[in-house]
């Protein structure tokens, strides 16, 4: 039986505006199946879309976006622009007051600040840590999202601040609920490290020395896409509750019903 070839992408859009917008269409299940194209994707924040960029998004034809930030990133950045006829949904999936004086660093430290709080692994470890906190911590938000896909949301898009941490964990649990595989989840997660979609660092000191080489390495860990953030993730699920189909049902209290309406909404035919 000759192979069924995935449906044409659409065209990817190098939007002026918006970081990191991405289709996840075409992605593989494990039973042969993949996500279909036009109905799920991803980016970084559409505070500042141009008016070509939302009467790009417009075209899409969208539901529903759903903004993973909290109080703080729209203080940031700014609130979305409005999509006519777009239902826009605000989960936070981090608290503002959890690392209110860290990231305040991040933006305004110097130089020894900076290594006091990236040096030595410890960006990474506080990415692994925030990573493993958001799959314990925000089961009845991740709940909300899928139960939302099943019912009426979709086409959805997906965002957090840029598109990579927050909107790709929640990216990475509905497509671990329509059965893709972890290696194709991760493959579309590094993605966000193209270069033309990696969000623009925010420094105060926007000096040589304030956007050193020395600085952008000490802040690569907290601003770029890396395997072991994902990789803690799904070992989270595991050791939490033996894997993706217990997390689903007893942590998401996702049903087999539910489950199958969102592979109905969001795969091919097959």
């Amino acid at each position: 039986m000759t192979q069924q070839l995935p449906q044409t992408p659409s065209t990817e859009p190098e939007l002026a505006g918006v970081r990191n917008f991405r289709d996840v269409g075409g992605l593989p299940t494990s039973d042969g199946r993949r996500v279909r194209y036009g109905r799920l994707y991803r980016s970084g924040h559409l505070a500042h879309a141009t008016t070509e960029d939302a009467a790009f998004l417009t075209g899409l034809g969208l539901h529903t976006v759903f903004d993973f930030r909290n109080g703080a990133d729209h203080k940031l950045d700014g609130v979305d622009v409005e999509l006519p006829g777009v239902r826009n949904v605000n989960i936070p999936l981090s608290d503002p007051a959890d690392g209110a004086e860290f990231w305040r660093m991040v933006r305004d430290g110097n130089m020894n600040e900076l290594r006091s709080i990236l040096a030595d692994g410890k960006g990474t470890d506080r990415m692994v840590a925030s990573y493993r906190r958001i799959i314990l911590d925000r089961t009845a938000e991740h709940s909300r999202v899928l139960h939302a896909l099943a019912e009426d949301s979709v086409p959805a898009l997906m965002h957090c601040a840029a598109g990579k941490d927050r909107a790709g964990l929640s990216i990475a649990v509905s497509l671990l609920a329509v059965g893709v595989e972890r290696e194709a989840i991760e493959a579309d997660y590094l993605k966000s490290n193209d270069a033309h979609r990696r969000y623009k660092v925010r420094r105060s000191d926007t000096s040589a020395a304030g956007m050193s080489p020395e600085v952008m390495e000490l802040l690569n860990p907290l601003f770029g896409a890396h395997p072991d953030y994902l990789a803690a993730a799904f070992t989270t699920i595991d050791e939490t509750w033996g894997g993706t189909d217990r997390y689903l049902a007893e942590g998401l209290r996702i049903s087999p019903e539910t489950r199958e309406r969102l592979r109905e909404r969001l795969l091919d035919a097959g």
